[in-house]
């Protein structure tokens, strides 16, 4: 289908380029020592919030198409909603109607599985925590229940453990919820469903962007092989690596149930592996890992033989490279997105970000689409992250994505730009609130640096978070405090800067405007008419 966008009968855009500087997890929260947004010093930001062009947008819940507004954005959804303009229902409410519905049940691929699993065995693999960013406990259960009403017999757990998008040391709990379920599955079918594997989401399978493919190997090698510390029991093997350091879940190391000194859940030629996370970035890798034939990115074989299984998804995490090629539930169509209307305009345009969040200004912002729109018009660049705990490094890549950001504005060479900081998210997620409060510190100066340049060239910033995090960095109840390590349900800024603001317009932001709402945003400043049945634009230029 052609693409095209009417002009704007009135404004006709700036000299300079259109910019969205997206801040990574950066909230809007009452201020508080456990604020690190508020607890920086951030002069440009405040001056942001000063400006006559300020509103705050919602970046949770509905309003990027998760199932209610109890339920956490994050940077997947957020940047899908901001690059799409409209609102399209995400992974978590797409797995709850097909699991409701028992949809997922009807499918060749479950029907699949189920046939490998009840001639050899089933296993269980992804994210065991209720955050509901990138899984949830109740989806694992629900499929646990079905698979040993239908029959299956043998099927093994392999557990990553969350303290990110949940409290920092919460997995216990849900592993007590699991074991009691297992233990009422046991009993009811004489089956032997077990925990079998499991470590920290940040040390093992869950990498993304190819950042760390010896943490994608560590994950494989403990799901597939049985390689790790080993325990009799999950609670046995957390409690003791509790004990033996002060890390959260996110960061503990690989760990082996044992019976008898062996694991109890080598993988084999003939099982079925189902992988239930449904968000996709930190889903991609480890897909490849058991499915690819041709695999390169580390030796498959080098501690046992590398077994032919049956790998399905919950979902299909990338659509254009097909991985993987067996999903339970498909994944929300996102057409006409932002970046493919200004392609079909001519306009040229950059995307840039650290690894860590390349993906999001790329394949997320362009609808789950991988690679170029139109080479010939778009340049994405990717600045390496570091692979360390990030509160150790909290400046992270800001100061050379800015410095490459200036290069391109300055070019005069593209209308159009978008990049991200991910500090605010990636440090927030340490639970380290002085690290939290430096890296809002680096951001500042950075979007400093960027307004100068916006201003030299006459252009326009738009500056904006995908979702909440270092705005919260702890709760307190009872004098007793908590580090938060999770995403939080707070709005996110949302500011012009227009070098050239003549009072042309206003802005008009509804109760409740959402990310959505920043595409036709950015459309008209570029000049256009947004489509009409994007989410409408926050500017009034009666």
């Amino acid at each position: 289908m052609s693409l095209s966008l009417n002009k704007h009968p009135t404004f006709t855009g700036r000299k300079g380029p259109v910019v969205i500087v997206i801040a990574d997890g950066v909230g809007v929260a009452p201020a508080g020592p456990g604020n690190a947004v508020s607890e920086a010093s951030t002069p440009m930001l405040d001056a942001l919030t000063e400006l006559p062009l300020y509103t705050e947008l919602r970046a949770h819940g509905t309003a990027v198409g998760l199932p209610s507004d109890d339920d956490m954005g994050n940077s997947e959804v957020g940047h899908n909603a901001i690059g799409a303009g409209r609102i399209f229902a995400q992974g978590a409410k797409l797995v709850n109607h097909a699991l409701d519905s028992g949809a997922i049940f009807n499918t060749p691929v479950w029907q699949r599985a189920i046939e490998r699993g009840s001639a050899n065995t089933l296993h269980f693999m992804g994210l065991h925590s209720d955050g509901n960013v990138h899984s949830h406990i109740q989806h694992l259960h629900q499929l646990m229940n079905k698979a040993a009403e239908q029959g299956i017999r043998n099927a093994c757990l392999h557990l990553l453990l969350d303290g990110r998008d949940v409290a920092a040391r919460s997995a216990l709990t849900y592993i007590e919820q699991t074991e009691s379920l297992i233990e009422t599955i046991n009993g009811r079918y004489s089956a032997n469903f077990r925990i079998a594997s499991g470590g920290g989401r940040m040390e093992i399978t869950m990498d993304r962007y190819e950042a760390d493919w010896e943490m994608v190997k560590r994950g494989y090698e403990c799901h597939t092989h049985g390689i790790g510390q080993g325990f009799e029991s999950a609670t046995q093997a957390i409690k003791a690596l509790y004990a033996s350091s002060e890390k959260d879940d996110q960061y503990l190391p690989a760990f082996v149930i044992e019976q008898d000194g062996a694991p109890v859940g080598k993988m084999h030629d003939g099982d079925a592996v189902v992988f239930f996370n449904f968000r996709g970035d930190r889903a991609i890798e480890i897909s490849l890992a058991y499915e690819r034939e041709e695999f390169d990115k580390f030796n498959r074989n080098e501690k046992r033989h590398h077994p032919q299984v049956f790998y399905a998804g919950m979902l299909q995490y990338d659509g254009d490279e097909l991985i993987p090629a067996h999903y339970l539930v498909n994944p929300p169509v996102i057409d006409r997105t932002m970046g493919e209307y200004l392609c079909s305009e001519g306009v040229r345009s950059f995307a840039i970000s650290e690894t860590q969040k390349y993906g999001h200004v790329t394949y997320f912002w362009n609808g789950n689409r991988s690679g170029y729109i139109d080479q010939s018009l778009e340049t994405y660049v990717q600045i390496p992250s570091d692979n360390i705990e990030f509160n150790l490094a909290p400046e992270m890549k800001a100061h050379e994505i800015t410095d490459h950001a200036i290069q391109m504005i300055e070019s005069g060479a593209y209308q159009f730009g978008r990049l991200n900081l991910a500090n605010g998210d990636m440090v927030g997620h340490t639970g380290d609130l002085q690290a939290a409060i430096k890296a809002m510190q680096v951001v500042d100066e950075c979007v400093a640096k960027l307004v100068a340049a916006i201003k030299r060239c006459e252009g326009v910033l738009i500056f904006t978070a995908d979702h909440g995090n270092a705005d919260i960095m702890f709760t307190e109840k009872d004098g007793i405090r908590t580090v938060k390590t999770s995403h939080t349900l707070s709005p996110v800024p949302f500011a012009i800067l227009d070098s050239g603001y003549d009072n042309e317009y206003r802005l008009v932001a509804p109760h409740d405007a959402g990310l959505t709402h920043i595409a036709a945003t950015a459309l008209n400043l570029l000049g256009f008419e947004a489509p009409q049945d994007y989410q409408p634009s926050l500017l009034n230029f009666d």
